[in-house]
């Protein structure tokens, strides 16, 4: 059996009338002369869920929320809940597609059931289909939702006609691998002694909190908070000379602020060569020029309404903390880098240096201490509490004083062709949650196949033209290209902006 931790029952608690929790790809697909139909994909998903426990195990709620829920065998799994299938009407455009994907995204998941939905979508021009696939963050984060992805992936078109899994592919349903779940006396025995110690472990957060304040959005900006993390780390024992981070005080942006419940999505892709080029030539990681052109885009999706604040954005980075010992663990192993956006900085090359300034500083930060304040501020009141308090606080944040402008995160992907039931993936979008807190934007991106294919999710009463936010990172490459570097994406052919 296993309890789900602290972070991971957070992502239960955030969810509200306005807020789902969980994160999402969309995959573009030949569809390999109909290979790629609803059955096909029954199939495929019954031969290979024993490869991803996220996929089979469903939650065991402890009774009247007195403990973090468990994860617990679905005896009664049916692929018929988790399978859906529709058709665009005519003619069944791009736009038409992120529209009914944002519907389809702003719904959370059923609870009585492991916690996901696959959709395959069909009426796509040019013949394509889409297979879109969200799972709870509860259950995966980033790394391990990229392993899950790849469970129902094959190297080649014939690698689920070919392979061993074809022959296991017998019925509608599937035995769920065990996971033994205590009794309702054991549960409250349980949730008794946790409650119990409670003030033991809580006061250990709070001093592992401590000592990162300097850190933490909004408390970083309290009066002696580097003081008082110098001192926590001084009774930790920890000599480590930690960089010192710039102000974490985020500006008021149209985006940040409570969200409504509907969504809006716009996906697109960069030439991933483009941006090694600029990487290259500047001494940068492609993350720090994926950043930059996230921060000039903001900058120019914001002075077009006349926002741009003079202090710089606040993004925080998921930054992935998952060890080779917790491979198979279902949920999250993550951390955060927060760290300003120069959307301040007028010159693209500056605003280039000032990335990499700010992401080395924390990427140097992270190094000597990765931050566990995350999970640590999650643990410090009690599950019952937690979940109560959770959503009035995540709302009081955005309206009163939001800790950070938004979320982007860049997931790497593999640079070969892959596929789904015989039909070649054409690009993969990744698509993430929004939150009060965490305001009404979020950009992701992932590497595959020689492109960057970014999704971007955006609460509509916050930013209602979210496929303008595209046609800027487009400029924003554009701007750090140099002249002389040639390819055969030059011609204009290297982005396919898509919007909704």
């Amino acid at each position: 059996m296993r309890q789900l931790t602290a972070l991971d029952a957070q992502f239960l608690n955030v969810e509200t009338a306005t807020t789902a929790a969980h994160v999402a790809g969309l995959a573009i697909l030949d569809p390999a002369d109909g290979a790629v139909n609803r059955d096909a994909l029954a199939r495929l998903l019954l031969a290979r869920l024993h490869l991803s426990p996220a996929l089979s195990l469903r939650l065991a709620e402890v009774p009247l929320g007195l403990d973090r829920p468990y994860w617990a065998a679905d005896p009664d799994f049916d692929i018929g809940n988790h399978l859906f299938e529709l058709t665009l009407p005519a003619p069944g455009d791009d736009w038409q597609l992120a529209e009914a994907v944002a519907e389809i995204h702003a719904r959370r998941l059923d609870r009585a059931h492991p916690l996901w939905e696959m959709h395959l979508i069909n009426g796509l021009t040019d013949g394509r289909v889409a297979v879109y696939t969200k799972v709870h963050h509860a259950a995966i984060d980033g790394v391990s939702g990229a392993e899950t992805l790849a469970t129902l992936l094959d190297l080649a078109p014939d690698g689920l006609r070919g392979g061993p899994a074809a022959t296991r592919c017998v019925s509608t349903a599937v035995p769920a691998p065990r996971q033994d779940v205590p009794g309702l006396v054991e549960m409250l025995a349980g949730a008794a002694a946790r409650t119990a110690t409670h003030p033991v472990r809580a006061v250990q957060s709070a001093v592992r909190v401590a000592e990162d304040l300097d850190a933490i959005p909004l408390a970083a900006g309290l009066p002696g908070a580097r003081l008082i993390a110098k001192a926590a780390r001084l009774v930790a024992g920890d000599r480590h000379d930690r960089p010192e981070l710039p102000s974490l005080t985020a500006p008021r942006t149209p985006f940040n602020g409570p969200i409504s419940a509907r969504r809006r999505l716009s996906f697109g892709s960069l030439s991933l060569k483009d941006v090694k080029n600029v990487a290259k030539a500047n001494g940068m990681s492609v993350n720090d020029v994926v950043m930059t052109l996230c921060t000039s885009a903001l900058r120019s999706w914001l002075r077009e309404r006349d926002a741009l604040p003079e202090a710089p954005l606040i993004v925080a980075v998921p930054v992935a903390v998952r060890t080779a010992g917790a491979k198979d663990l279902v949920g999250n192993q993550i951390s955060a880098m927060v760290a300003p956006m120069p959307t301040n900085v007028a010159d693209p090359r500056e605003r280039l240096r000032a990335v990499g300034a700010a992401m080395n500083t924390a990427k140097r930060r992270f190094a000597l201490a990765p931050a566990t304040w995350l999970s640590e501020l999650c643990s410090v009141l009690p599950a019952p509490l937690t979940s109560l308090a959770t959503p009035a606080l995540f709302r009081l944040a955005g309206t009163a004083f939001p800790p950070i402008n938004l979320i982007v995160s860049n997931v790497p992907g593999p640079q070969f062709p892959l596929y789904l039931c015989g039909g070649r993936v054409l690009s993969y979008y990744p698509l993430s949650v929004l939150t009060d807190m965490s305001g009404g934007l979020n950009i992701t991106c992932f590497s595959y196949d020689g492109m960057l294919d970014f999704g971007i999710v955006a609460c509509p009463e916050r930013m209602n033209d979210v496929w303008g936010l595209l046609g800027h990172l487009r400029t924003a490459l554009d701007e750090l290209l140099d002249e002389r570097v040639g390819d055969e994406f030059r011609d204009g052919v290297r982005i396919d902006l898509v919007a909704g």
